[in-house]
């Protein structure tokens, strides 16, 4: 499996709803900023208390972490 990009991979599992809760702290459709948090962003989405209507399937963490374990890669 080909490390997963920002641009085309991650940034589209983020929802507008996703991006608008949690503007307060960075933004999720940003490169720079979910690099930067991208590990306590999977903490929250692996415990589940993000997103706020619903834990993602195992398939979107998996995802995460590999694009994470990879490098976080933009393009």
């Amino acid at each position: 499996m080909a490390t997963p990009r920002f641009d085309s991979d991650i940034r589209p599992l983020f929802r507008e709803r996703d991006r608008t809760d949690m503007e307060f702290a960075f933004d999720l459709w940003s490169y720079d900023d979910v690099r930067e948090h991208a590990e306590g962003i999977y903490d929250r989405l692996d415990d589940g208390s993000m997103p706020c209507d619903g834990e993602w399937p195992a398939e979107r963490l998996a995802l995460l972490r590999a694009w994470i374990d990879g490098g976080c890669p933009q393009w």
